[in-house]
């Protein structure tokens, strides 16, 4: 074999060996032998997808057309779909032409437009711990990352300024991310208005993503940045019906917003798709359109299954802090755990305890120290995993055990 043969591509070079890949690894080897295993890691949706939804997608696929190309950034009904909900939502007008495109998912619009927007050795500024596509998407674009913790959204906007006056190049994009996957946290409007002035101070574009607007608890519903004036000068916002309508396989997302970056993303994908199948997308639209209650019966779900998780882990001994959105806890690891570091807690959990979460370093290196848990597994075995944590945790001898039945159910 020669030289270049045994050399990693360039772009896969650039990426770390993926964390989640280690524990994926584990559980399957677990699962292989036997052992069943509660599975908090992934946030893929456990619910069924309503059925008006379906059935709109079932009558759309008997049209002896239905198989024919779609278009790349959604067809029409679609785009007005989402700029209607846009406009009940957030009391933000769009104009579906130019200001909307429908994507592949959240995930891949967010990398198109990265493709899109990125020059080689741009500086993007992300924050850390994230969601990996809003580095990655960049990395694979040829940016150049610029990290700013992000425990807090107090302590990311305090960072932006610091990257901006240490960044050579001066960075371009910066990324805003709330609710947040994986730290569930969640801001008001003030928030984006100095993100705006942020930008515009600094000549930054802004990507945000807002993939868990529908999913929050003890708040008014989480605002959106086009609703800051002038956000739209130099904004755009990435949002999912994934989790919104339990629809995370049928992969329909959007961007909305700036039409200058709506272009340049229209643009990159006529050049790699041709758009969801044509089924898919008239369901998402009747699903945008129609009747919103399956929307509050999904959200009242998550709510009661982070009731149950922060009840009984507190009773196992495992303090989590309640999140107020998204479907994810951001949990801190039990202190008598935390010098092994949130990867060897993720492991050790599984082998001993059967219960599989997401160590918070795979989310950057601010997220050492957490895990993160996804509300995919219904209230029963919810307090199963508590009761196998209240075992791993040593029952009555943690200090922080209590010694409160756990259910039964």
């Amino acid at each position: 074999m020669s030289f270049t043969q045994q050399q990693e591509f360039h772009k896969i070079r650039r990426l770390p060996p993926y964390v989640f890949e280690e524990v994926n690894k584990l559980k399957a080897k677990l699962r292989a032998e036997g052992m069943d295993i509660i599975d908090f890691g992934m946030g893929n949706p456990d619910m069924p997808t309503p059925k008006h939804i379906v059935d709109k997608l079932i009558e759309t696929a008997r049209d002896p057309k239905a198989g024919r190309y779609s278009a790349s950034k959604g067809i029409p009904g679609l785009r007005r779909a989402m700029a209607g909900y846009y406009d009940k939502r957030f009391g933000v007008k769009l104009n579906p032409d130019t200001e909307v495109v429908a994507t592949l998912g959240s995930k891949e619009g967010f990398a198109n437009l990265a493709q899109a927007l990125t020059s080689p050795g741009d500086v993007i500024i992300c924050p850390n711990p994230a969601y990996p596509i809003h580095a990655y998407g960049f990395i694979i674009a040829g940016g150049v990352i610029r990290h700013v913790p992000a425990l807090s959204p107090e302590e990311y906007l305090a960072g932006v300024s610091r990257a901006v006056k240490h960044s050579a190049p001066p960075p371009s994009v910066l990324i805003v991310s709330y609710p947040s996957n994986p730290t569930a946290q969640w801001v008001d409007l003030d928030f984006y208005r100095e993100a705006v002035k942020l930008a515009q101070k600094h000549d930054l574009l802004i990507l945000s993503d807002v993939a868990y607007s529908e999913i929050y608890f003890d708040n008014n519903p989480p605002p959106s940045i086009l609703q800051v004036e002038g956000a739209k000068d130099l904004a755009v916002e990435v949002n999912s019906l994934s989790k919104t309508y339990a629809m995370a396989g049928w992969r329909v997302g959007m961007v909305v917003g700036n039409a200058r970056m709506c272009a340049a993303l229209a643009r990159v994908k006529s050049y790699l798709d041709y758009g969801a199948f044509t089924p898919i997308q008239v369901a998402a639209a009747a699903a945008l359109n129609g009747p919103q209650d399956c929307v509050d019966d999904i959200r009242a779900i998550y709510k009661g299954r982070r009731d149950t998780l922060v009840k009984a882990m507190k009773q196992a001994g495992w303090d989590i802090p309640a999140p107020p959105a998204s479907m994810f806890a951001w949990a801190p690891i039990p202190e008598m755990h935390r010098d092994g570091g949130s990867l060897l807690f993720a492991k050790r959990l599984m082998e001993e305890a059967g219960v599989a979460v997401a160590p918070g370093v795979g989310f950057g290196e601010y997220g050492e120290g957490y895990v993160r848990i996804g509300l995919v597994e219904n209230e029963h075995r919810i307090r199963q995993a508590a009761r196998n944590v209240k075992k791993f945790l040593g029952g009555s001898n943690s200090a922080n055990a209590r010694p409160v039945e756990l259910g039964t159910d």
